[in-house]
């Protein structure tokens, strides 16, 4: 996987190196081991639902959700999602940003696995559980293809669960 993945330097602003993981997708060989290595290690945790986040959760999530045969459910952008919707607002590595998902779209009490591309500094994945907790579902677990390990978000979200799966460690 590292030598697929991309870093682009200074992106989105100087001092970040934004890790390019598009490249999996052009590999649809890499894209299924990917896939499957995700639902083996899901698998075990009995979820009900995958929370995928906008927008690169959104790249292996269905496929985990389909492989599972479970729901998923997207968390998007303020103001991408019609009818009613729980909101939160969080701080960024490089900004602020707001999230939403669907007030119906998740049954109480459902156990529920995030999921998205990179795990940065946790500051999206906590807000997406706070969604979670706000629909009166429970997280139970997080999944991340990208780990940036020295930024040291893993307990952050052990507050939430210590179930956090990642495919690459940087």
């Amino acid at each position: 996987m590292k030598r697929v993945i991309r870093d682009f330097p200074d992106y989105p602003k100087p001092g970040i190196v934004f890790k390019d993981i598009s490249p999996v997708l052009m590999d649809m060989n890499l894209y299924g081991k990917v896939v499957e290595t995700f639902v083996d290690r899901i698998r075990e945790l009995n979820v009900d639902a995958i929370v995928g986040i906008e927008s690169r959760g959104f790249w292996f999530g269905p496929s985990i959700a389909h492989k599972l045969h479970i729901p998923f459910i997207p968390i998007r952008k303020k103001g991408k999602l019609p009818g009613g919707t729980y909101s939160n607002s969080y701080d960024l590595e490089y900004g602020s940003a707001q999230i939403e998902v669907q007030k119906d779209s998740l049954p109480k009490g459902a156990r529920v696995l995030i999921h998205d591309d990179l795990l940065a500094t946790g500051g999206t994945a906590k807000a997406a559980s706070e969604l979670v907790n706000q629909a009166g579902a429970e997280t139970v677990a997080f999944a991340f293809l990208v780990n940036l390990t020295f930024l040291d978000a893993e307990p952050k979200l052990k507050d939430v669960s210590n179930h956090i799966i990642s495919l690459v460690n940087y």
